[in-house]
């Protein structure tokens, strides 16, 4: 079921035919004419069971004895065919905040999940027919597509190549729009935008996993420590060889680059010993 545009006439001049109707009415009745007077009134209450009020960004679903007839987006006063049901629908750009759930990622680690949601109705027959109820849907569906991602990507890769829940904020919201707007199409919703609001690893291994990110930023530090003092090395041995300082050999080569790496790689000051003698 898609929405199509309802048949209505400007309310202002249905309130005046009503109007006129019913001074009709009562003058015929007041000169004696019932019967006139009556169809006149009658008629009057017909044309008024087709009057109703659409808001700014809200749309009316008319329905005829349980048929669909279309609906109205435009606001204002409106008449339409008598005896008709209008069901509202709000069109306004909302937001959803799913409640923190506890899923396993990828690698069986329990997360800590949450995201917002936000959205618009954008077909309301289908909003109004297709689904009980499209708020409740749209609530359910967005925690099923969440735990669908999180169970797609590990909370974080560390040293392996891929996405991640936490490295790659933008691409898990990106794709969670994109599943999420899939789930709801039925519902005539259109998804604006899907961001997570709430990551952590659950309380029962949130210590080890701290424990191994602190290992793991240890290990890169060093590592980093390491390649720049290797290149300090490298550099300093070579200017004094170029500019004729000294003459090294293997040995003292090897002696001054272990003084090297050891002052600049060591985490306390290095303490100098001079030596007053040969090196031999």
């Amino acid at each position: 079921m898609n929405e199509k545009r309802a048949f209505v006439v400007n309310g202002f001049f249905g309130v005046a035919l009503i109007v006129l109707l019913l001074g009709f009415g009562v003058y015929a009745l007041v000169n004696g004419k019932e019967v006139l007077g009556a169809i006149e009134i009658v008629l009057a209450a017909i044309l008024f069971s087709g009057m109703f009020v659409v808001q700014p960004n809200q749309a009316g679903a008319v329905v005829f004895f349980g048929q669909y007839l279309g609906s109205v987006r435009q606001s204002g006063l409106w008449i339409g065919i008598p005896f008709t049901i209008r069901r509202k629908v709000s069109l306004r750009v909302r937001n959803f905040n799913s409640a923190k759930l506890k899923v396993n990622d990828i690698e069986g680690n329990p997360i800590e999940i949450a995201a917002v949601i936000v959205f618009r109705v954008v077909d309301s027959a289908k909003a109004m027919f297709e689904v009980d109820n499209y708020e409740q849907f749209v609530e359910i569906q967005s925690e099923t597509a969440l735990r669908h991602i999180a169970s797609q990507y590990p909370y974080d890769n560390f040293e392996q190549e891929g996405h991640s829940l936490r490295g790659n904020t933008e691409e898990i919201a990106a794709e969670l729009k994109s599943d999420l707007q899939a789930r709801l199409s039925v519902a005539g919703v259109e998804v604006v935008e899907a961001r997570l609001t709430h990551l952590a690893y659950a309380t029962e291994i949130a210590g080890a996993m701290l424990q191994r990110q602190q290992a793991a930023a240890i290990l890169a530090a060093r590592a980093k420590i390491v390649e720049g003092a290797v290149g300090m090395v490298q550099m300093a041995i070579a200017k004094l060889q170029q500019e004729g300082v000294v003459e090294l050999d293997e040995e003292r080569k090897a002696a001054m680059i272990n003084n090297l790496m050891v002052a600049i790689v060591s985490e306390r000051a290095a303490q100098p010993v001079i030596n007053s003698g040969s090196l031999y």
